[in-house]
């Protein structure tokens, strides 16, 4: 027997494949990609993103859609290209506690974050850096929210009790308006006349600002709103509620007095009690909201039915967000995950 060839009798041993070999496997897997009917241009139907050292609680898309922002236990703010290998390009740093809430403006040159820090903060999205510190409350802001036209107004709403409208170009608040319990979620109207508010009274508020107080509430949920969402035509809210239930309200002016337009089930909250948020298509034909039993939900706004039931989250999903451009749905979730998905590929 020859030196140095050991003797194999039935085992396994591990065979160095040639660079050629490599390049034929990526090669097949490319073209199995391409095989598959795709409709976005995202590298694959399906991009995880990950390096989030704590619970992630928020996700948005930039205006653009070529860019995302996540936030979340570990106070920082991600940002990530939504093509290509999906990098994380930048992280923001300036809360001293968990971010809650995190939203884009219409012009997509600030982001504005809400924090358990009991501030808000507005970054410049080109430089990173925080531009304006919004600090009136006196416990956790749960949500934030810009106006969509108009003047540069965001709310906020907070444990404090209070929802608060703040001028970008002013130190303090310009209003403050006080609930009776612990404010959950905001959001404002078509025109940013009104906020749009829910919290652990179970009940959907609409705040006049030029009559600075309630001008409408909306009862239906049976627990605390976890999430609101302006419709794209500004017509409609949708909310997402421990009860298990999400709920689409009209808001026009002149609509019927039962406000509940329609109850999409499927959705679970837990123990944790986290504030699941909900989402719409830009076209308004699509629903989506967080759950905690670890899928993402998709509905037809028009039948009602559920379209996709997406696993791969391993924790609760708390955010999701609809790609401004494509069929593309982001979720985050507990599980320190992002997940960008295509819808619709045939």
């Amino acid at each position: 027997m020859k030196r140095g060839i050991p003797q194999i009798d039935g085992q396994l041993v591990e065979v160095k494949r040639s660079k050629s070999d490599q390049l034929v496997h990526l090669n097949d897997q490319q073209k199995a990609l391409q095989a598959v009917a795709r409709s976005s241009n995202l590298a694959a139907p399906i991009m995880l993103l990950e390096g989030q050292e704590g619970d992630i609680f928020c996700g948005r898309f930039h205006k653009s859609g070529d860019t995302l922002a996540t936030a979340g236990f570990d106070r920082m703010i991600y940002l990530w290209n939504v093509y290509g290998e999906c990098e994380n390009f930048a992280v923001l740093k300036g809360h001293k506690g968990a971010i809650l809430d995190i939203h884009f403006t219409d012009d997509g040159t600030t982001l504005m974050t809400a924090s358990s820090d009991k501030t808000a903060s507005c970054w410049d999205y080109e430089t990173g850096a925080k531009v304006k510190k919004m600090a009136a409350h006196q416990s956790y802001v749960n949500a934030c929210c810009p106006a969509r036209r108009g003047p540069e107004l965001i709310c906020t709403g907070s444990d404090d009790c209070t929802v608060k409208l703040w001028d970008r170009r002013k130190k303090q608040p310009v209003q403050s308006f006080q609930s009776t319990y612990p404010v959950t979620s905001v959001c404002f109207n078509d025109n940013s006349t009104q906020i749009i508010s829910g919290g652990i009274d179970n009940v959907v508020k609409i705040w006049d600002m030029r009559q600075n107080g309630v001008m409408m509430r909306m009862a239906g949920h049976q627990d605390t709103v976890t999430g609101l969402r302006l419709s794209p035509d500004g017509s409609f809210v949708l909310s997402n509620s421990m009860d298990n239930t999400v709920r689409i309200w009209d808001i026009r002016a002149f609509a019927p007095q039962d406000r509940c337009l329609k109850v999409f089930l499927g959705v679970q909250h837990n123990f944790e009690k986290n504030l699941l948020k909900c989402s719409w298509s830009p076209d308004g034909r699509y629903i989506s909201a967080g759950s905690a039993d670890r899928f993402v939900y998709v509905w037809d706004t028009v039948t009602q039915k559920i379209l996709y039931k997406l696993p791969g989250h391993n924790s609760s999903v708390n955010d999701v967000d609809f790609h401004p451009v494509e069929p593309i749905l982001m979720s985050c979730g507990s599980d320190k995950k992002i997940f960008l998905g295509e819808l619709f590929a045939s």
